[in-house]
């Protein structure tokens, strides 16, 4: 039994030309058909009807979700859209084949990479799987979720889809595999430590995210103790949670306030270390050698 909410795939959104970079926006379909019908398609070919469950289909304001029971057979995502071809075995063969002779599914390449490609296209978020709980769950995203992310993708058309699934991680906040950071360094895609990554300066130079990037960055540590030093030349001296007010908007938007006040404890005991602060009685910071 499939278990399908109303959808409303003749929805039409604006969006705006992000390949030329025009304010005037242009109409669309917020689903691509072809993305619900192979989403569907998959979803009724691939279910495992002895676990007695059903298919369910949920519409969210701006997601589509998907699910059927049963293990993914390819076992990941990443194997199906570097092969780009048929799968080779099935759960249910004869009703696969029933399906393909009433054309209702596609053999010729890989159905599930023409979905990443169509989101491609849109500059939306990729798919999204989850193989957990012995179940396939597929989200669909109808919306561009970060405008200069979706810049990159308008402006670098020679990225592949396997970058562009890595990138799409970074977008998300999604961990990283050892194998997948390195290529994205190598490739200068992104910088900054694990887990905390950025897209790097050089793509924010060429899709004019210098604004976006110096938020993300925040300003280096060495120009944070130069605003340390000031403020204590002029107000004398220093409370840590004045320094905290004085920086904490100055640091990048990429870390959480509790990282944040961490970093500003450790430029001052550096600031200590280099012997250009001291703390004094009362807890307060003043110069070590004061003009």
């Amino acid at each position: 039994m499939v278990n399908l909410n109303q959808i409303y795939v003749v929805n039409i959104i604006s969006f705006y030309n992000i390949r030329d970079n025009t304010l005037f926006p242009d109409e669309i379909d917020q689903y691509e058909p072809f993305v619900i019908r192979e989403a569907i398609n998959n979803c009724i070919a691939h279910q495992d009807y002895s676990l007695g469950g059903c298919i369910n289909v949920i519409e969210k304001e701006d997601e589509l979700i998907f699910t059927n029971l049963g293990a993914f057979i390819p076992l990941n995502i990443e194997n199906v859209i570097r092969e780009n071809a048929p799968q080779e075995m099935y759960r249910n063969p004869f009703l696969t084949t029933a399906m393909f002779n009433l054309k209702m599914v596609d053999t010729i390449g890989s159905g599930i990479r023409r979905m990443f490609n169509y989101q491609r296209i849109r500059f939306f978020p990729m798919p999204d799987y989850d193989f957990s709980d012995n179940r396939v769950k597929l989200t669909i995203t109808g919306k561009v979720l970060d405008i200069d992310y979706a810049k990159v993708l308008a402006r670098i058309p020679a990225l592949t889809l396997e970058e562009i699934m890595l990138l799409d991680k970074v977008q998300k906040k999604k961990k990283l595999k050892t194998e997948e950071i390195s290529i994205l360094r190598e490739r200068k895609l992104i910088e900054g430590r694990k887990p905390n990554f950025i897209i790097s300066a050089s793509v924010a130079e060429k899709t004019e995210q210098k604004a976006n990037y110096t938020l993300l960055k925040g300003i280096d540590d060495d120009y944070c103790k130069k605003i340390i030093e000031d403020y204590i030349i002029k107000f004398k001296k220093a409370k840590n949670k004045d320094l905290q007010k004085l920086l904490i908007n100055k640091l990048p938007d990429r870390l959480s306030y509790k990282q944040k006040v961490h970093k500003i404890k450790n430029l001052l005991q550096a600031m200590k270390k280099e012997q250009r602060i001291k703390l004094e009685i009362g807890r307060c910071w003043i110069l070590n050698n004061p003009f």
